[in-house]
């Protein structure tokens, strides 16, 4: 009877250390973040929770005021002015990564944005789209393991991700594909 106990307290134990131990593996299994999981910043340095643009379709692009592609911010507004009540969201992230080819301060981005496109949709910080100081925002939208999608690399200014209204991943265009363009019309107004 004495072993038979011992043997109950043993196996009892060993359950225990069993269960402690899938409890505690379990917290380290890594979560898929969302878009609502991160905070940026505007070019005025506010901290901005992208957690407030639940509900509503995002179009983030890497922009650059000395670019062949600059004009997109013309476009870009006019998609905005076109479809902001359709719960479009537009974030623009200043880089210098390609060429130098935003080299501009906070205050001298905002300026150039406003005076040649009349630019009334976000603009953010300047950030690093690649490389070893890459934004924690821009490394989720190329990285497969993070965005649990697709892999991209951001290969110029002007390369487009769309997120979803709950802050999924949803697609990748690069440069060449214009604000205007009928792929991201119809990703705008599917609902």
């Amino acid at each position: 009877m004495i072993l038979y106990i011992r043997n109950q307290i043993i196996s009892m134990k060993c359950s225990l250390i069993l269960m402690v131990a899938v409890i505690a593996c379990m917290s380290f299994i890594p979560t898929k973040k969302t878009f609502y999981d991160f905070k940026v910043r505007d070019l005025e340095g506010n901290e901005v929770d992208l957690k407030k643009y639940k509900g509503k379709k995002v179009l983030i692009v890497n922009v650059a005021s000395e670019c062949g592609y600059t004009p997109q911010y013309k476009e870009l507004e006019l998609l905005y002015k076109n479809y902001k009540d359709s719960n479009l969201v537009i974030l623009g992230f200043p880089c210098n990564d390609f060429g130098g080819q935003e080299p501009g301060t906070a205050k001298e981005i905002k300026t150039f944005c406003q005076k040649n496109y009349g630019v009334t949709f976000l603009i953010m910080e300047k950030v690093a789209v690649k490389g070893k100081d890459i934004y924690p925002l821009y490394s989720w939208l190329q990285k497969k393991e993070e965005n649990g999608v697709q892999d991209n690399d951001v290969k110029w200014n002007f390369n487009k991700f769309m997120i979803s209204e709950t802050g999924e991943w949803q697609g990748y265009l690069p440069s060449k594909i214009k604000p205007n363009d009928r792929i991201i019309i119809d990703w705008i107004m599917d609902r």
